[in-house]
């Protein structure tokens, strides 16, 4: 595919297939898409969101790390966020600093013990 591919279409037209090729885990596809999205919009926090999501699946971690912190810097409570950012950090053999967001990701969902539950480990 040719590199226009990617830059063709409206920011909603590149966003609905940034999501196809998210869905059809096809992650490197959806980051070609989603990295000119973000630097089209890069105040919007869906976008990055699923890129870092995107970089995650595609083990790009350092990568997904950094949308990831850019996400929290916009928006501190965004509870996915936090979470992935934690088990990102664990993937990359970080569990001190993961223990931080997965402790807030636990407290965001209403768990006072700080225990992520079993269906999001």
């Amino acid at each position: 595919m040719v590199d226009s591919y990617y830059e063709s279409g409206t920011t909603a037209e590149r966003w609905d297939r940034a999501q196809l090729f998210f869905e059809a885990k096809e992650y490197v596809t959806a980051v070609r898409i989603l990295t000119g999205i973000v630097d089209e919009v890069p105040e919007q926090v869906a976008p990055r969101l699923l890129l870092a999501r995107a970089y995650y699946h595609s083990a790009q971690l350092k990568k997904a790390e950094a949308e990831l912190r850019s996400v929290l810097e916009r928006d501190p409570v965004e509870q996915y966020a936090t979470l992935m950012l934690g088990r990102t950090l664990e993937r990359q053999g970080r569990p001190e600093d993961a223990a931080r967001y997965l402790r807030l990701a636990a407290a965001f969902d209403g768990d006072v013990t700080g225990e992520v539950p079993a269906q999001q480990r």
